[in-house]
C-alpha cells in the first residue's frame, strides 16, 4: 500500500508541474484537448496506459 501511495504522489506533483510553471500553455492545451473527438481522447488514453504498464514492467 505504501508503493501505491508513493506512486499517487508523485503522479499529483508531476501533473501539477505543467500548471505551475506555464499556466497558459496548460489552459492551451486543455482546450486543444477538449476540441478533440472522443476516438483521438481514447486513443491517447490507451497508448498512455500500455506505456505505463511496459514501463512497469522493465522497471520490475
Amino acid at each position: 500500500m505504501h508503493d501505491v501511495l508513493v506512486a499517487v504522489a508523485l503522479l499529483l506533483v508531476i501533473e501539477g508541474m505543467l500548471p505551475f510553471l506555464s499556466p497558459e500553455r496548460f489552459r492551451r492545451l486543455l482546450l486543444l484537448m477538449a476540441a478533440e473527438n472522443k476516438r483521438s481522447l481514447r486513443l491517447a488514453g490507451l497508448a498512455s496506459m500500455v506505456s505505463g504498464v511496459v514501463l512497469l514492467y522493465l522497471v520490475n
